[in-house]
């Protein structure tokens, strides 16, 4: 079970209010409300087809919710494409790795820490004159326990790697939440454990939102558990309340509690 890091506060970063998003006639997400503190690491749990990703989009920016209400730092994203929903402080990790693959590690990172920056990327650019921006690469690298790849192509990376790439890269925009999309897919247990401790070490004091089928992997990381089921929070509360809890049981969890 997750232990607390004593960094968690009473002050809400992420709310969603009364969320509801339909295709056509059919409601997918029905009136959601969901809060993440800052400093927490809040987990979203729920079986195939509950609306997970749904969420996901809809908070980053590639849906626009039906009604209700998205607030990030106490101010309304609802609606914002997702650049801008990145410039107010949200970054996000994909189910399908995200990386430039025909770039070097280092590259990969140059162009998130660059964009938080300010600074565009070009290749006529003498990266070399932009020391601040080259240390903090290689200070993004040793963290990530990349920096002995930081020439090989993204694409050369194993699965694992670039993932762990993928998440660098989205922490390099310094987001006030960063948003994980079932961050250990496809992964063995070895390589699961491996990232999921990396997770914790690089995401110490920063607010993280995961969806996460693994559930020993959701026990062990969050502080905090959210169960979406057919559209609905059902539950929310620490991850024990949440293994106790009859109606996630029945819905969800079923014999995986235990």
């Amino acid at each position: 079970m997750s232990q607390s890091r004593g960094m968690i506060t009473g002050e809400p970063v992420l709310e969603l209010k009364s969320l509801h998003k339909s295709f056509g006639e059919t409601e997918i997400i029905r009136g959601v409300d969901l809060t993440v503190k800052r400093g927490q690491r809040h987990a979203l749990i729920g079986p195939n087809g509950a609306g997970k990703s749904t969420l996901f989009n809809l908070i980053s920016g590639h849906y626009v919710p039906t009604s209700g209400e998205i607030v990030l730092n106490g101010s309304s994203i609802a609606g914002l494409p997702p650049h801008l929903i990145n410039r107010r402080g949200l970054s996000r990790s994909f189910q399908i790795t995200n990386v430039f693959p025909r770039l070097s590690v280092a590259e990969n990172m140059r162009i998130s820490v660059m964009g938080r920056h300010g600074h565009r990327f070009t290749l006529f650019r003498s990266v070399s004159a932009l020391r601040s921006v080259n240390d903090e690469v290689d200070d993004y690298l040793a963290k990530l326990r990349l920096e002995r790849r930081r020439d090989d192509m993204a694409g050369d990376l194993a699965y694992s790697e670039q993932r762990v790439l993928e998440m660098g890269m989205a922490l390099a925009t310094e987001p006030s939440v960063l948003i994980l999309d079932e961050p250990t897919a496809g992964m063995s247990r070895e390589e699961t454990t491996y990232v999921v401790e990396l997770i914790r070490q690089v995401t110490e004091g920063r607010t993280l939102l995961v969806v996460e089928h693994d559930m020993s992997v959701v026990f062990t990381l969050c502080d905090q558990v959210s169960v979406l089921v057919y559209g609905e929070v059902i539950a929310t509360g620490d991850p024990a309340a949440v293994r106790a809890n009859k109606k996630v049981q029945e819905a969800y969890l079923g014999e995986e509690v235990h």
